[in-house]
């Protein structure tokens, strides 16, 4: 279980991962050493599983995103398929398996509507791949990187 320092540790991290100890042990009134060693902690329970970047698509060209709904003859029979697609494709940044008229969620980052078409071409000739409706975003009202929001009372 977390308790209110590993919330307000979380909550630094997941503001900017590349916060060091001394600077979140500063905001949370904890020491340096005891900063380490819960983030340590957090680690190796696996509730960290990576620190990363946060990329700007548009300034790197890639400023298509979409979010696709793919639909299946039987969701057992392409479920390998499609994790397949996902998995070598780099556009394809997230693929969810989801309840509901689809089977999968694919969210897309594109650099033109043609590189698009061409990755629906390809998907839609997967084995199993029966559907597809595209939603093409047009500007994002939110974008979080940690589910849960970790503010807690000073």
């Amino acid at each position: 279980m977390l308790d209110k320092m590993d919330k307000k540790i979380l909550s630094c991290l997941a503001k900017n991962a590349r916060m060091n100890a001394s600077a979140i042990g500063e905001e949370i009134n904890m020491s340096v050493s005891a900063v380490i060693e819960r983030i340590k902690k957090l680690e190796t329970s696996g509730i960290i599983k990576q620190y990363t970047v946060v990329l700007d698509e548009e300034m790197l060209g890639v400023g298509l995103v979409a979010f696709i709904e793919v639909g299946t003859d039987k969701i057992t029979s392409a479920t390998d398929a499609v994790s397949e697609f996902a998995a070598n494709h780099p556009q394809v940044v997230e693929c969810h398996i989801v309840t509901g008229s689809s089977d999968f969620l694919l969210k897309v980052c594109a650099d033109t509507t043609k590189s698009l078409e061409k990755l629906l071409i390809e998907l839609k000739s997967v084995q199993g791949v029966s559907t597809t409706k595209t939603s093409i975003v047009m500007s994002t009202a939110k974008k979080s990187f940690s589910p849960f929001d970790f503010k807690t009372e000073q």
